[in-house]
This record gives C-alpha cells, structure tokens and sequence, in this order.
C-alpha cells in the first residue's frame, strides 16, 4: 500500500516538474478532425467489494482514440487493475475492462492544453479472486463496465502530449454476494503519442 502511495506521489511530482519545465517552449498540440492517438497510463484505483469495505489496486490502461468531428473522438480502451491482498483477507484480484464510447476534447485558447470528458460502456473479466454464488465461488467472473470521467493533456511536442491526470468511474457487477456492483475510481496519468 505505501508502496503504491509513493509511486503516484512520485508520478504526481514528475507531471508537476514536466509542466513547469514546458511552460515557456511548448508548441502546439492542437488535434483535429483525422486525429489518431494512443496513451498509456499508469496509476491507482479505488475499489470496493461490497459496501464500506474499499481498498487499492494498481491500475494501468492503453486507449485509442480517433477523432472524427470537431472535439468529438470514438476511444476504446483496454486496462487492468491488480492487487494481490484484498483488505489483508489473503485474496488477491485482477481485472480486465475492455470499453468503448465517445469522448469531447475542449482546446483551450493557447491550444497547449486540452480537456476531455468521455462514456465509455463494455465488459469487465475479474480473476484470480473468489467471487461468491448460490451455487459456490468461482476464481472468475465477467460483468457490463460502465466507465464516465476526462482528464487533461498537456503539449510536450506536436507529437506527444503528457496525460497530467485523468480520473474516471467505473462500475462493475461482478458476484460480490450482497449487491453485485462496485462503484471504482481510477486515477491516472501517463503519456500521449500523436500518430497522424
């Protein structure tokens, strides 16, 4: 847990130290329609098995987005969450969300950073952890992911961009055995890379 406190912290401080040594020389990093990027984040998530009980996981995603009109992308993004003791029980978890939707970048006037909001709906795979049934428990189990939220872009090149922060919703109906729904934050940042 320290461990994953200090690697945001670290991030945090990286993505502070780059926007400070960028604010003078920064070119533009205005994506139009035709637009294709790709980003990597890395970051954490706050989970929850059932209500009250909330913990961390280690989360990072790789996501494409295509912009098709104005501020208007289609993006699909594929991440993963891990932690190997869930609230000191002994059992880990791991998840996989594939998702997909729309996403409305807002460039603000200097054009050198931009805004995004975006609704994202696919499929959640959770495994190696129990996931509790009326007939028993599994190791795995897959459910609907609804995932809402943005972030910010800062320019580093005409190329590349920093991901300064992004923070989404994420709710999951895997087997729990009270309600079957998790409502998680995921917090990240990472790097942006422009390919046409």
């Amino acid at each position: 847990m320290r461990r994953l406190f200090g690697s945001v912290l670290l991030m945090g401080a990286m993505t502070m130290t780059a926007m400070t040594l960028t604010a003078q020389t920064a070119p533009k990093y205005a994506p139009g329609s035709g637009t294709l990027e790709v980003s990597v984040t890395y970051g954490a998530m706050l989970a929850n098995v059932i209500a009250g009980k909330s913990f961390w996981m280690q989360n990072g995603s790789v996501e494409v987005a295509g912009q098709f009109y104005r501020g208007l992308s289609a993006v699909a993004d594929v991440g993963g969450m891990h932690t190997s003791d869930i609230n000191s029980s002994g059992v880990g978890l791991d998840i996989v969300t594939a998702t997909f939707g729309p996403r409305y970048t807002w460039e603000l006037p200097k054009k050198r950073y931009n805004l995004f909001g975006q609704f994202l709906i696919g499929e959640a795979n959770g495994f190696h952890g129990l996931f509790p049934s009326p007939n028993g428990a599994a190791d795995s189990a897959d459910s609907m992911a609804l995932e809402a939220g943005g972030g910010m872009n800062v320019a580093l090149s005409r190329r590349v961009a920093l991901r300064a922060f992004e923070v989404n919703w994420l709710r999951t109906q895997l087997p729990n055995s009270t309600t079957n729904v998790q409502n998680n934050v995921r917090f990240g940042a990472g790097i942006v890379f422009r390919l046409r």
